[in-house]
């Protein structure tokens, strides 16, 4: 990946790779969840306390990976599922069906992932017998070329009896291509013991494996279709669906439209009966029912917008909460800041929330009218409808249905405009 942060930490939809792993084996209902981790990627064990990790100090395999784990696995008689963290695609029915295979036959002791792609690439091929029981899965750098010749390939994820996991993986050798210890070797272990086999066809996204950021950006690419498609599905109008970002968290309600080059970032719900015009920016923002946002807005983390409120072109909101019905139509700055139902804030207004060390808060009343080009200064409220004159500088707080103007006295200088061009143009010939 090229980066410093770790691979299975970059984002997906707006979601760490391996946190996809996590949450698809989460509905299974695991009695413990183990992050295998390199020495250099002990902050992704933090970012999941829920789960275990233990540290892989040598890099010396796959198989390698899964024995350090003995340390807080070795002895508990249950079942082990072993995924990648950076195949975040996998999904949680195709992990059943590996379960519901295991539990299928008395004798099963390992499941393995199998998948037929279009072309099977560098993947290691899987060996069945008659009965299409795996008895091996062959490593592309050990196959041979009749090897190579087999559609079936490895998909990666392994469920195996937690009472025979350790004992095999003291079998396994690195006397390979690769000099590592392979997991993959325990399916020819297993049915050399006359142990069970069996197999689950994956899909060919599942196993996509994350190495590069051009194959991040194709499993974004397919995770986007599928989280439009979805949201098609549950009543959602995309109008332009190729142009629309959504997040894995996103929620959206019935008739919803969402309009051409709209970004959803984490964290955003947006209720019924609204509309999401084009070139619109949203994260960690709470949307009510039969608003409308943009085109051109922006609705930074802790914006909640009351429904029937209007949130209009280049309007940036963060952390301010509009009660229903209010309104900021043009090109304002909304930040730190309560805004009472149906009051109207005028184009060019600007909530001053930030004093250059402490951010402030803003106070809007229920009916609350601010005139054009107004800087509203934090801390300050304006009680229920107050108007503020357009051009205002508000600095102290305003009572209710008062109307307060802070802007210096006009003044008229007779022929002045005509004095001011005769000078410039003398000026102008020196």
């Amino acid at each position: 990946m090229k980066s410093k942060l770790p691979k299975v930490l970059h984002k997906l939809a707006g979601k760490p790779l391996v946190e996809h792993v996590i949450d698809a084996v989460r509905d299974l209902g695991p009695k413990e969840t183990v992050l295998v981790l390199g020495p250099e990627s002990e902050e992704v064990g933090a970012l999941y306390p829920h789960t275990l990790s233990v540290i892989q100090y040598d890099r010396l395999g796959t198989g390698h990976a899964v024995s350090v784990t003995s340390e807080v696995l070795e002895g508990k008689d249950r079942d082990v599922l072993i995924l990648f963290g950076d195949t975040p695609l996998v999904k949680t029915s195709t992990l059943n069906a590996m379960i519901d295979a295991k539990n299928s036959g008395s004798n099963v002791s390992l499941v393995v992932a199998g998948f037929e792609p279009a072309d099977p690439l560098r993947y290691g091929r899987v060996k069945c017998d008659n009965y299409g029981q795996p008895q091996s899965i062959i490593e592309f750098k050990d196959a041979s070329e009749e090897d190579r010749q087999i559609g079936l390939c490895n998909g990666g994820a392994i469920l195996v009896s937690g009472s025979d996991l350790f004992r095999l993986l003291k079998k396994t050798s690195n006397d390979n291509a690769s000099g590592e210890f392979y997991l993959t070797d325990l399916v020819k272990l297993a049915a050399d013991e006359g142990l069970g086999t069996a197999m689950v066809l994956f899909g060919e996204d599942e196993v996509l494996g994350i190495n590069a950021r051009s194959e991040l950006a194709a499993a974004e690419k397919l995770l986007q279709q599928k989280l439009r498609q979805s949201a098609m599905d549950q009543g959602v109008t995309l109008i332009d669906p190729d142009t629309v970002y959504l997040s894995t968290d996103t929620v959206i309600g019935q008739d919803v439209i969402i309009e051409p080059n709209v970004f959803i970032g984490s964290g955003v719900q947006i209720e019924s009966d609204t509309t999401i015009k084009a070139f619109s920016h949203l994260e960690n923002a709470r949307v009510g029912n039969g608003v409308q946002i943009g085109p051109f807005a922006r609705l930074r983390p802790g914006a909640e917008i009351g429904d029937g409120c209007k949130i209009g072109n280049f309007v940036e909101v963060k952390n301010a909460t509009f009660a229903p019905g209010a309104k900021a139509n043009h090109l304002s700055y909304i930040g730190d800041a309560e805004i009472g139902s149906k009051s109207n804030i005028g184009a060019g207004t600007i909530f001053c929330n930030y004093d250059g060390i402490n951010k402030h808060k803003t106070t809007l009343g229920d009916g609350v009218f601010i005139g054009s080009n107004s800087a509203l200064v934090a801390p300050v409220t304006i009680a229920s409808g107050a108007l503020v004159a357009a051009g205002s500088t508000i600095t102290r707080d305003v009572a209710s249905n008062a109307l307060a103007a802070a802007r210096g006295p006009q003044k008229e200088i007779e022929n002045g405009a005509q004095r001011f061009r005769e000078k410039a143009q003398k000026k102008a010939k020196k």
